[in-house]
């Protein structure tokens, strides 16, 4: 069975938008591939150092939203990256191997410096983490890591340290490939990118009131100021969702909106009804966990020591190969 590494930051309750994308796409591989996915908390740190007192929290957060969608640890390797010292290790020795100008061209990495313009992060840390994320990878020998393609430029500069590294000191690191998926975007209530920095998402553990008054908050099409004004489906947030989660019902309410048979009003019903039953199955699981903490930590544990078994032996062989 071949192996895959990816992982995600730790930023508190998961949303919709992490579901449709990667989420459902780890569910699949977890029963194709060995998976090693992992919270991210060093990354966490990069932009988010002056925060880092909700690490912790959101880490179990996190976890408890991968269980509750069906991540499944008897199939797939759950564990914290800072629990794993070896990925530090690994991102230490393959620094000495980097040259700077691979780092300073990645295009998040200018990206996020316009992003998040006003705050300090011209730091060695945040300059670095696409090395610790190949580090992250090469840990574990992957053989492919699931990527959309905006991540593709992080992927690729994993696969030029391998080949360094092994032009270096023989060919020990695999030079994994882009597992390419087609995530559909899912945008927030307003229209933009769902994200919880624009407070415009839908979390997967609101209750049922709060999906309701979140869908009647959705931007519709601004044309249609009457009831009776025919819509344009193409135009509507409230259409989008019902795209990715109604699908069977994407032909009547296409007329319907067309015709004004129904108004905007009754169609974030629609939705709302439609969400909060795909919702369900994930909050009952999901009150099941935080009743259960030790089972929780047992969890990460157990992937903590699977995990590091898997980076020790790399790291053996990558000291050896550099004389260490």
């Amino acid at each position: 069975m071949k192996t895959i590494v990816s992982g995600a930051r730790p930023s508190g309750r998961l949303h919709l938008g992490n579901y449709i994308g990667a989420l459902q796409s780890w569910l699949k591989l977890q029963d194709q591939y060995l998976c090693y996915y992992f919270i991210a908390d060093w990354h966490a740190l990069t932009t988010g150092y002056a925060e880092s007192g909700e690490i912790g929290e959101n880490s179990r957060e996190m976890l408890i939203d991968w269980l509750s969608c069906g991540l499944d640890p008897e199939k797939a390797v759950l564990f914290r990256q800072s629990r794993v010292k070896e990925h530090a290790e690994l991102f230490l020795l393959l620094g000495m191997i980097t040259p700077i100008s691979w780092l300073e061209r990645c295009p998040t990495f200018k990206e996020q410096l316009r992003e998040l313009e006003g705050k300090e992060i011209h730091n060695y840390g945040f300059l670095g983490y696409p090395l610790l994320q190949a580090a992250d990878i090469l840990a574990y020998r992957a053989d492919a890591v699931p990527v959309g393609e905006d991540q593709l430029p992080h992927l690729e500069i994993t696969r030029d340290t391998a080949r360094r590294f092994n032009h270096l000191y023989g060919k020990i690191l695999p030079e994994p490939e882009a597992l390419l998926g087609r995530y559909p975007l899912l945008p927030g209530i307003d229209g933009r990118k769902m994200s919880k920095s624009y407070a415009n998402d839908i979390a997967l553990s609101d209750p049922p009131e709060t999906i309701r008054e979140k869908v009647n908050r959705m931007i519709t099409d601004p044309q249609r100021v009457k009831r009776k004004d025919p819509g344009r489906p193409e135009v509507c947030t409230v259409f989008k969702f019902h795209e990715i989660f109604n699908t069977a019902e994407i032909p009547r309410i296409q007329t319907a909106c067309r015709s004004a048979e129904i108004g905007c009003v009754q169609c974030k019903e629609l939705l709302a009804r439609k969400l909060i039953e795909v919702m369900a199955p994930l909050h009952e699981k999901r009150r099941s966990l935080e009743e259960k903490p030790a089972y929780l930590e047992e969890v990460l544990a157990g992937g903590e020591e699977r995990a590091a078994k898997e980076a020790r032996a790399t790291l053996q062989v990558v000291r050896g190969a550099m004389g260490l």
